[in-house]
């Protein structure tokens, strides 16, 4: 494959399944070197400025100051490497390593595709939406993949993992989302992830990353539910309700902004 070093995931890939499983009470895990080091490279210098061409960049109570670009040029490096993320012998190979039988990918790319977060933006931690919108097919696993060289912790941004089941509160792992790592985790009704702190970057710094979500035509009962959206939590106490007011205040004033337009 042009991006995808898939011939060392494939000799690493008893090693990797084994971390997967050993994952409780969701499955995930993180890979460094996921991409070619040559490729990751010619990703992170064709890597686009969030304040040039098409970007969505909507405010919300939730989630603020994240641009997402989905629509690429045909052949052009974006349109390869999502090409490959959804290439069969990827998705045959993450359903032998997760045992999520059958999954597919999104040529919409729905929810996915270039994420780009700037100084002060945050993701409060939440599951993801269940069924796809268009297809009607189920959301069973979450792939990004980083391009951020030198990231700092206090820069924040990192990926957090929650277990907020049975009035559990545990922080499982934060993920550093450094340059060329793969993190990856399966969707369902209790893999509550997000970076709820807001970035405390450089204005010259942003948060960088593909991601790639994958799909099933139908699921396991035991992880059946109605069909929902996003589905937020705080974790970050009294600074996260304050957080939240001023997005949210953002967020209606962007919305009259466009009104008036």
């Amino acid at each position: 494959m042009e991006f995808i070093n898939i011939k060392r995931i494939q000799d690493e890939k008893q090693a990797i399944q084994d971390e997967w499983n050993s994952k409780k009470p969701f499955r995930y895990l993180y890979l460094d070197n996921f991409l070619h080091t040559d490729k990751a490279e010619e990703l992170l210098t064709n890597y686009p400025d969030p304040w040039k061409g098409e970007w969505e960049n909507t405010t919300y109570i939730n989630q603020k100051k994240k641009f997402q670009k989905r629509k690429f040029e045909q052949d052009s490096i974006f349109d390869r490497v999502f090409q490959e993320l959804n290439d069969p012998k990827f998705l045959q190979l993450m359903s032998e390593i997760t045992g999520i039988e059958g999954l597919q990918g999104d040529t919409e790319l729905f929810g996915g595709g270039l994420h780009q977060s700037i100084s002060g933006a945050f993701l409060d931690v939440h599951i993801d939406y269940n069924i796809h919108p268009t297809t009607k097919k189920h959301r069973r696993l979450n792939i990004l993949v980083y391009m951020n060289k030198d990231w700092k912790e206090e820069y924040k941004g990192y990926l957090e993992l929650w277990d907020l089941q049975d009035g559990k509160k545990d922080c499982l792992e934060k993920i550093a989302p450094l340059f060329n790592r793969l993190a990856m985790f399966e969707t369902n009704q209790i893999s509550y992830h997000g970076h709820p702190h807001p970035l405390q970057t450089p204005k010259e710094i942003n948060r960088k990353s593909l991601a790639t979500y994958y799909y099933t035509d139908s699921r396991p009962a035991h992880e059946l539910a109605d069909e929902h959206n996003t589905v937020y939590v705080n974790t970050t106490g009294a600074k996260g309700k304050v957080k939240n007011i001023f997005s949210g205040f953002n967020a209606l004033l962007e919305r009259i902004k466009g009104s008036k337009k």
